[in-house]
């Protein structure tokens, strides 16, 4: 009994010691492909961007009115149809002021009579006043006589003109030449123009020629320029790029929820006519770039790596080396560096570098005897850490938030 009791406890003993052997082994030789992911350290052209959304316009739109109240009665364009200048657009119903026209025209008539007969009584009473037949007073009023008649005839002209001018009103023309964008009434409505003029009708004077305004936010504007290259897309041409140039940054900031934002507008060539008025356009613009760079994913930018609780380089072990407190980031220090991390000894091992542009996923690295640090063209970097599930995680449970670039 004691030797079957012996054997078991050998075979146990044999058994613990294979598990620990195969155990150090695993340990020991640990792949590290199954503890980070890694990306690359690439080489290429790279361009900083600013972004924003805007709406395409013409260049110049004219927004034809009237002047006067009436019954539209005859309609001589439609939308899309190409204009010249000074061309009958449309025609409001004229009977009142034809009506009007022939009251002040009978005014005129009867204030020249009134006139002619005040001159030959004028003329009548001078004769007899220089005769001495009729007093000096007598004369006097006679000429004053006179002078009013002759005012209430500049008078009843000046209506006559007034009501001409209001009848030629009612044929609307074109004031530019272009194409009808928009048509806003129909035969046999009435418009009102008592407290302002209505808009009938918008013609777009070149559409070859046209414009976008956007609106960029204020952390972005200091990087556009006035001649800036830009490029766009729209809805319509999902696979086509358009070009056009920074023509204006308007000085009036617009603030909506205490957020700052500038008006710019874009110049944009159309001659193909493909672009249309209202279409939205979403705007790239170029305000930096680096050829033949150094890039580096932005995810090993954010990546910090766990560290132990004990060590010098953890939050705590940082506190207990600077005497208790945290280590604040100084005025002076320079905000364009960065932390990568490249694997040595299985281990990440941190290398400083200057930042450079980026273009929202790969950033450019700079610095001094970066091949002496191993930063090349191919150097494996880590992006996270992986967890025991596969799933990866950006630095573990000290791991800070991303970092804006």
């Amino acid at each position: 009994m004691k030797s079957l009791n012996k054997i078991i406890l050998i075979i146990v003993l044999i058994a613990l010691a294979t598990g620990a052997y195969y155990y150090y082994q695993s340990t020991r030789n640990i792949n590290p492909a199954d503890l980070y992911r890694l990306a690359e350290i690439t080489q290429g052209d790279i361009e900083q961007t600013v972004s924003a959304n805007g709406t395409l316009n013409p260049v110049t739109l004219v927004s034809v009115g009237t002047q006067i109240s009436g019954i539209v009665k005859k309609l001589y364009v439609d939308f899309n149809d190409e204009v010249k200048k000074d061309q009958v657009l449309l025609e409001l119903d004229n009977a009142l002021f034809m009506a009007q026209i022939s009251q002040s025209q009978a005014s005129v008539r009867n204030n020249q009579a009134s006139v002619e007969l005040a001159q030959a009584n004028e003329k009548r009473i001078r004769e007899l006043y220089a005769q001495e037949f009729v007093s000096k007073q007598e004369l006097d009023t006679a000429v004053q006589v006179l002078k009013s008649a002759k005012a209430q005839l500049d008078s009843a002209r000046g209506l006559l003109a007034r009501d001409q001018t209001n009848l030629n009103f009612t044929i609307i023309r074109s004031p530019v030449s272009g194409v009808v964008v928009d048509r806003v009434v129909d035969v046999g409505q009435t418009v009102a123009a008592s407290f302002q003029t209505p808009t009938l009708i918008k013609i777009a004077q070149d559409l070859s020629k046209m414009q976008i305004n956007s609106s960029f936010a204020e952390a972005d504007i200091g990087n556009i320029k006035v001649g800036q290259m830009t490029k766009f897309n729209v809805d319509a041409f999902p696979n086509r790029n358009f070009e056009g140039v920074v023509k204006q940054v308007r000085l009036n900031p617009v603030n909506t929820s205490n957020v700052v934002t500038y008006d710019v507008v874009i110049s944009v060539d159309n001659q193909d006519q493909l672009l249309l008025p209202g279409m939205t356009a979403y705007v790239n613009i170029g305000v930096a770039k680096s050829e033949q760079a150094l890039l580096v994913p932005n995810a090993a930018l954010r990546y910090k790596p766990k560290l132990d609780e004990n060590s010098a380089d953890s939050p705590k072990g940082e506190m207990a080396k600077n005497g208790g407190a945290r280590k604040k980031r100084n005025k002076g220090d320079d905000l364009n560096t960065g932390t990568i991390y490249i694997l040595k000894d299985n281990k990440p091992s941190p290398i400083k570098v200057r930042l450079g542009i980026t273009d929202g996923r790969f950033t450019e690295v700079t610095g001094r005897d970066l091949q002496a640090k191993g930063v090349n063209v191919g150097t494996q970097l880590i992006v996270s850490e992986l967890q025991s599930n596969g799933s990866a995680q950006v630095g573990g449970n000290n791991a800070r938030g991303p970092r804006m670039f």
